[in-house]
């Protein structure tokens, strides 16, 4: 089976969005290979440490909020996007 890897690295960084704290951390317990790759694109800080969140970079932020959107967010009647609550 061929496994498109770049799908399952844009679901992850969106999740990444849904547990956002401290304006740039996020909870990292998701599959490490992605986080992994994640790093690699500087998308987030390395996730191999003894913390429970990765540090997103600027771009990492930018680019997570994007998908969430993108992957979750429905349209309200009005055809506008509702805004995460937090």
């Amino acid at each position: 089976m061929n496994i498109n890897t770049n799908a399952i690295d844009e679901s992850v960084l969106a999740l990444l969005y849904l547990t956002l704290h401290e304006f740039d951390r996020a909870w990292k317990g998701h599959d490490w290979d992605a986080l992994d790759r994640l790093y690699e694109r500087g998308l987030i800080s390395n996730p191999a440490n003894k913390t429970k969140s990765v540090v997103f970079t600027d771009e990492g932020l930018r680019e997570s909020e994007r998908l969430f959107k993108q992957l979750f967010v429905i349209a309200d009647v009005k055809g506008k996007k509702e805004k995460k609550e937090k």
